[in-house]
């Protein structure tokens, strides 16, 4: 009798709590419905900086301080190489892509850039003037 009350208490506690979390989780949507339209979110500006951003820790890929809507990266080609390149990076005054998207740990001779870090904007990302859409808790 005492094995059935413990259990009956524990699932009803383990349903209160995860009725509890689920009513505090809010959707960004709002209480717009599945199947409705929602309005199209605000196209915030991308900012620009001279100079570029201060990296948020020591690895961080660094972020682009321009806008990049006309750029184009596809299998064939790739827009960044335009500036950032090792022969146009010093006429065009912008950083030179990293000595590291060139090593390639499984073809150490192979002094070419590395096709699988051809797709910049998978690390490298623009700025935008925008409230957050959620509270930041990072370092904390």
């Amino acid at each position: 009798m005492k094995k059935i009350t413990l259990a009956a208490m524990a699932a009803t506690f383990l349903l209160g709590s995860s009725m509890l979390a689920m009513a505090e989780v809010k959707s960004l949507r709002g209480d717009l419905p599945l199947d409705a339209k929602a309005k199209p979110p605000h196209k915030a500006r991308v900012m620009s900086k001279s100079g570029g951003y201060k990296r948020a820790w020591k690895l961080q890929p660094p972020l682009i301080p321009h806008k990049i809507d006309k750029e184009r990266i596809s299998l064939d080609e790739n827009s960044c190489f335009r500036c950032h390149a090792p022969d146009t990076y010093k006429a065009e005054k912008a950083p030179m892509i990293s000595k590291s998207h060139f090593k390639d740990p499984e073809h150490p001779s192979d002094k070419n850039f590395i096709r699988r870090r051809w797709f910049c904007y998978q690390c490298h990302v623009p700025q935008v003037e925008a409230k957050p859409l959620v509270e930041n808790v990072f370092g904390q």
